[in-house]
């Protein structure tokens, strides 16, 4: 789930716009945005953090009545993580949004391995559809029908919620009891001894999960919690759902994680297990500054093409928006 907010020196693509935005939280911080979206003007190379990626900075919108996907990060990740999947989702003619999670981000992880940060994620998601389609400059170009999502780790179980699941909390911790060692359990371990905030009142008030029934499809990687997945709980996830599970995760291991999710669907996923794959193989290839400031996430096993897979990887995710997000 560990990511940085940066974008990655990128191959030339068609004409994809790319602008920056923030969406207003009543109930929290502003989000912080990138969007990308199909334009006719010219690319250029923009340098961004120590990356660069090649879009028309702010370009013209071009085209109507285009589909529209959220990305959700990782834990510890930010809205330009996933840039090359937005850049061809862009390419292909969607409207693509990621948002930096309050409290779960690069910056701030204040909300890092916590109930809460699973209750905030998916009602952020929906805030940041409520500024796309209301208050962008663009938000007349996209067909509000036409609203899929695209989650890696921690932003894979956000999507799961944002469709209707519901998970179960009593499990995480029984899950850990169990299993100790396990990555996510370790991390939850420390955050909650290195911020040991007293529990008021308001923690002890039911938080109901949030949906948004304005997603209609999703795409998801590498899920994390899948522990607190029931068939009980995602059994109102009938939404079309492709489901991409690495052979080698190490954050969240498939047995406790995607395979639970596979299974307990109420509908069978659209399902991509990658050979030798591992957490970190969904987001971008590295290149040697990022490598420098996060190699963990750089560390692909022998033999695995990471470049090549993402070429394979994103051309299958636009295919399958293009065909559960068809126009009517």
């Amino acid at each position: 789930m560990l990511a940085v907010a940066v974008l990655i020196s990128a191959p030339p693509a068609g004409a994809a716009g790319f602008q920056y935005g923030t969406a207003p939280d009543p109930d929290d911080q502003p989000i912080e945005l990138g969007i990308w979206y199909p334009s006719d003007a010219p690319t250029t190379t923009q340098p961004l953090g120590l990356f660069t990626q090649n879009v028309a900075l702010y370009g013209a919108i071009s085209g109507q009545s285009l589909p529209f996907i959220v990305i959700s990060h990782g834990t510890g990740g930010g809205a330009s993580i996933h840039y090359d999947t937005a850049l061809a989702l862009a390419d292909a003619g969607f409207v693509v949004v990621a948002l930096t999670h309050t409290g779960d981000n690069y910056r701030d992880r204040s909300y890092s391995f916590t109930r809460r940060n699973f209750v905030e994620r998916p009602r952020q998601v929906s805030r940041v559809v409520d500024f796309m389609l209301n208050v962008w400059d663009g938000h007349d170009h996209i067909d509000a029908s036409r609203i899929g999502m695209f989650g890696h780790s921690a932003g894979a179980a956000t999507a799961l919620i944002d469709l209707g699941g519901n998970p179960d909390f009593s499990l995480a911790a029984l899950y850990c009891r169990k299993h100790p060692d396990a990555w996510d359990c370790e991390q939850a371990k420390a955050h909650a001894a290195a911020d040991p905030a007293p529990v008021t009142a308001d923690d002890q008030k039911p938080r109901e999960w949030h949906h948004d029934p304005r997603i209609k499809a999703a795409a998801i990687a590498a899920p994390a919690i899948g522990y607190t997945f029931t068939k009980e709980g995602l059994a109102a996830v009938t939404a079309p759902i492709q489901l991409w599970r690495d052979e080698n995760d190490k954050i969240a291991a498939n047995e406790w994680n995607a395979d639970i999710v596979r299974e307990a669907l109420p509908k069978p996923p659209d399902d991509h297990l990658v050979a030798n794959a591992g957490h970190f193989d969904f987001l971008p290839p590295c290149n040697d500054a990022l490598a420098k400031v996060a190699s963990e996430i750089c560390a692909s096993a022998p033999g695995f093409g990471r470049t090549d897979f993402h070429a394979e990887f994103n051309k299958a995710l636009v295919a399958f928006f293009q065909a559960q997000l068809a126009p009517p």
